[in-house]
């Protein structure tokens, strides 16, 4: 089995997922976190942490 390794940004990315999730936020327009592209969740972090 191969070993996956996390980049910066996959690890920039689930702490942005996490500070949502702490926020109460769960989806976006509809979709799962994970399924959106970073600058997707940057933008809502930004607008729920205002």
């Amino acid at each position: 089995m191969m070993n996956v390794e996390e980049t910066k940004m996959d690890m920039k990315r689930e702490e942005i997922i996490q500070k949502l999730v702490d926020n109460g936020v769960f989806k976006i327009h509809g979709k799962q976190l994970y399924e959106l592209p970073l600058y997707a969740l940057m933008k809502e972090y930004m607008i729920t942490t205002k």
